[in-house]
């Protein structure tokens, strides 16, 4: 039999209790609360009924997110245009303290915005019976507006103890991080275990091949399609293909896999509207359970709610060596294990899996004069260690401004030109955690086994902030596979904030076009001075060595006049953002594209200017044992089958790959070391221990 719990409201919030009380079963307030234990919470989240409207069609696209402890552990699908949403999804959760309860949000999603708030609640935990299904009606407020009706969410949940096995894991946990600091053990709460970074089991790479026949959404019988992917709390969104209804996007990315046994992948594909809200074309999802690993299956989806297909490549495999450890379990310490390592990236297994480049191993030792986030004058440290997409976490240091966490991180490299990214935040109960500070640091600037005091810099990089975190990095790598990914597409970092509208920014990107738009204009004029003889003996190497290598490129402007409809205030305003963010961006790549050839033959990197000189020396060497014409005959008989050999083959251009490694001007500036102050030395503070 079920039984439902109905909503109280005190002090502006919801609270949920139970109507009627279970004789024969056994209610968890006769369960001391004092001491902890384990419990699982199954929770079904069946449907909304009478939700908000938040968007301007007087809909919403709702999703639910719960949260124990002021953590996020579980979000809903997004559910679009739909005020009485239909989710039936479970989820499992662990609990050590019943007194901390479930907070029930709902959330309007809007894409490249904010998502509008729509209502919360919470469930009290201590007023379910244990063992016994429950349904809930919960009823959505707004403790700012507290009279307002927003709608209410029904779920089914079960609550049961959890003693052995789930215990003894607690149990572990605990003794493995003692060793960390000498707080952790009071200070430990099971928010932790449900971070969404935990160890991934599996790798799911995705080939976005093409769409057929999708729904034309624009006045002019074709749309400017995207699509976006989820998978859990991992998003991907691909490029826009204008005025297309089959549009070829050949882009491929990879997901992590948690579960062992698979997950959903969600995938909707939209219509780029600029200054209106994108239209939604058709929704699709792929079971990774019903997909078998290390095998690689062509997909062609039928959108839902919509026309057309989507063509994709998917491919399981297993997870690569990433790993988080105490320090005192090292693998670069163990000898047999270094040796291995130094074996599998050792130059005669140069073809042996391409994509394995190298290993990093990071050791997270401390940081030391944090910024005070809380009023009470303490932080709640924890640090997250990023490289690309592979993300990391230390468990949280409770109200402590010096933490320790003497963590050991190790990663698979597959681009050694990668930025291995360190940010510190402090945790809150009920909000997204606070920005502490954080360092970038390229691979092939670390020194391997050196301890460093590493300033803590601001979101954007340009300069320092309070505190400074001590470090230990290692990194060993193959030089002929990091030699030979170059020359592939670079990994795009898909979870990226979007460029928003800056006029600080729009002003130095239009400042470095200026200064490559001068370089050029110098150039010019060198050139032009040779040819007017103001220097005999330059003028006459010109004319000797120096052949026409000037190619006028004319750009056709296309102006698009899909915009027919009339547009409100608002309207124009987002569509003169975009343009500016349009021309923000356009004004960054080029310049950027400047000054990556500059910092290229200036020795920024100097692995990569080795390469390129290496390349030169190489293809001066065959132009002269092969004549010219044999070589364009190959180079084109190979760009024209290609396709034929690899119909599904991402397009690319192994010159622009290999500028994208080199670090603009920009990044240059982000990716310098700061000097720390000397107290933080590490020697120094080895020597004031010992006296």
């Amino acid at each position: 039999m079920l039984y439902s719990c109905k909503l109280k409201s005190v002090c502006n919030l919801p609270v949920i209790y139970n109507k009627k009380i279970n004789t024969a079963g056994t209610s968890n307030t006769d369960v001391p609360l004092a001491v902890p234990g384990m419990y699982q919470l199954d929770i079904t989240l069946r449907r909304g009924q009478s939700l908000a409207a938040r968007d301007r069609g007087g809909t919403s696209d709702p999703y639910v997110k719960f949260k124990i402890g002021g953590k996020e552990v579980f979000r809903s699908k997004i559910i679009h245009k739909s005020l009485n949403p239909v989710w039936e999804e479970k989820a499992c959760l662990l609990v050590e303290h019943l007194k901390e309860p479930l907070y029930i949000k709902v959330f309007d999603y809007d894409f490249g915005l904010q998502d509008d708030f729509m209502g919360s609640a919470f469930l009290d935990l201590t007023q379910l019976e244990l063992n016994r299904p429950t349904d809930v009606t919960v009823t959505l407020k707004d403790p700012h507006y507290p009279d307002h009706d927003l709608g209410i969410i029904l779920l089914s949940v079960v609550l049961t103890p959890k003693e052995g096995e789930h215990r003894d894991v607690t149990m572990l946990m605990r003794k493995s991080w003692k060793r960390s600091s000498k707080f952790q053990t009071q200070s430990l709460r099971l928010s932790d275990v449900h971070r969404k970074p935990h160890l991934w089991r599996g790798i799911v790479s995705i080939t976005l091949i093409e769409g057929r026949d999708l729904k034309a959404m624009d006045s002019n019988g074709l749309s400017d399609p995207y699509v976006k992917f989820r998978l859990g709390h991992q998003k991907y969104k691909s490029k826009i293909m204008p005025k297309t209804l089959n549009p070829q996007w050949r882009e491929q990315f990879d997901f992590h896999l948690y579960e062992e046994r698979g997950g959903i992948i969600d995938i909707t594909a939209w219509d780029k509207d600029a200054g209106k809200r994108d239209d939604f074309i058709g929704r699709c999802q792929i079971d990774l359970s019903a997909l078998s690993r290390e095998q690689t299956h062509k997909l062609e989806l039928q959108l839902e709610e919509g026309e057309g297909h989507l063509v994709l490549l998917v491919t399981l495999t297993a997870s690569a060596t990433v790993s988080i450890s105490d320090l005192s379990i090292n693998s670069l310490e163990d000898p047999k294990e270094r040796e291995e390592i130094l074996k599998r990236y050792s130059l005669l297994r140069i073809f042996h899996n391409l994509k394995d480049v190298g290993f990093l191993q990071v050791k997270v030792i401390r940081a030391e004069g944090l910024m005070a986030a809380d009023v009470t004058g303490k932080s709640d440290p924890f640090c997250v260690v990023e490289l690309n997409n592979d993300r990391l976490l230390t468990h949280t240091v409770y109200k402590n401004l010096n933490p320790e966490w003497n963590k050991v991180f190790t990663f698979n490299i597959k681009d050694i030109h990668s930025v291995l990214e360190v940010t510190v935040y402090d945790e809150d109960r009920d909000r997204s955690a606070d920005f502490l500070g954080k360092v970038a640091i390229p691979l092939l600037s670390i020194q391997n086994g050196e301890q460093k005091a590493y300033v803590l810099k601001n979101k954007q990089l340009t300069g320092p902030t309070k505190g400074v975190i001590y470090l230990e990095i290692d990194v060993i790598f193959n030089a002929v596979k990091a030699s030979l990914r170059t020359l592939i597409p670079k990994e795009q970092k898909y979870i990226e904030e979007e460029n928003r509208l800056s006029k600080q920014l729009l002003l130095r990107n239009f400042i470095r076009m200026k200064r490559c738009v001068m370089v050029l204009v110098n150039a010019a004029y060198y050139i032009n001075s040779c040819f007017a003889w103001d220097s005999p003996a330059r003028s006459l190497a010109a004319f000797v060595v120096v052949e026409d290598m000037l190619e006028d490129e004319e750009e056709e402007d296309d102006k698009d006049d899909k915009d027919s409809e009339k547009k409100g205030f608002i309207n124009k305003i987002y569509a003169i953002q975009e343009v500016c963010i349009s021309v923000q961006n356009i004004l960054d790549e080029v310049a950027s594209f400047g000054e990556r050839i500059k910092n290229t033959f200036n020795w920024t990197i100097p692995f990569l200017s080795w390469l390129a000189i290496v390349a030169l020396c190489a293809f001066t060497v065959i132009l002269y044992f092969i004549p010219l014409r044999y070589i364009v005959l190959v180079w084109g008989i190979n760009k024209f089958t290609k396709k034929l050999r690899s119909p599904y083959a991402i397009d690319n251009n192994e010159l622009l790959d290999f500028l994208s490694r080199v670090p603009s001007d920009v990044q240059v500036v982000q990716y310098q070391e700061l000097k720390p102050d000397p107290s933080h030395s590490p020697c120094k503070r080895k020597k004031n221990n010992l006296g």
